[in-house]
């Protein structure tokens, strides 16, 4: 079974930082694009970070460029998102997401999602 298990979220200070990590099995790890999605309360699921397969080229939408950074390890198949200078609007659900193609900021390419972990920012 294709599996990604999100963790790393918890109740942070603003300009504080946490490291999530999603953690993949039952498929071809290094084959794979994983993506970093956010859910605020009433909002549209959004793309936060990707990494791709290929060489590990990495995207950052613009609200994150320069704070988060994301990071594969493929012998441990895990892929981390170091958030930095965290803000009361980065409060989501966070949530892991796999494809077997090229880098995508469409959700709904994703073939695999995580149960997401919330991550809150405190001002």
């Amino acid at each position: 079974d294709v599996q990604l298990q999100a963790s790393g979220g918890g109740l942070v200070q603003s300009g504080g930082s946490l490291r999530l990590s999603c953690e993949a099995s039952g498929f071809a790890f290094i084959e794979s694009t994983i993506g970093w999605f956010r859910q605020a309360p009433g909002k549209e699921r959004e793309w936060v970070s990707i990494i791709s397969r290929v060489r590990s080229g990495t995207y950052h939408a613009d609200s994150v460029k320069g704070r988060f950074t994301i990071s594969r390890d493929n012998a441990k198949k895990t892929v981390y998102l170091q958030m930095n200078s965290l803000k009361p609007e980065d409060t989501a659900v966070y949530y892991c997401a796999r494809r077997l193609g090229g880098p995508s900021f469409r959700r709904e390419l994703y073939d695999n999602w995580g149960q997401g972990t919330q991550v809150t920012v405190s001002s």
